[in-house]
């Protein structure tokens, strides 16, 4: 395994992961009784849920993309026996 499928493997699974992320806490906003539709862009939605949102948004995605890049490090140590170079102690 090189490098080229790292790229791959690390940044699509953190594009998945991220992706999953945002449809489960627009699920949870919408069941915690919330607007259905929440565009913290939007200047009509209130500060309070613009924030709340946004932070909530950012949160699990960041937790989602985390997990899953760390799962993909741990499947290309399995299969390489090495971490990807960019992980490695003084990697690029």
């Amino acid at each position: 395994m090189g490098p080229l499928v790292w790229r791959v493997l690390g940044t699509g699974s953190a594009i998945l992961a991220s992706i999953v992320a945002n449809k489960v806490v627009t699920q949870l906003w919408k069941r915690a009784g919330r607007d259905e539709i929440v565009d913290p862009r939007d200047p009509r939605t209130p500060w309070k849920d613009a924030l709340a949102f946004a932070a909530l948004t950012g949160l699990a995605a960041g937790a989602a993309r985390v997990a899953a890049t760390r799962k993909a490090a741990a499947y290309y140590e399995k299969s390489a026996g090495h971490l990807p170079k960019q992980m490695q102690k003084g990697g690029a």
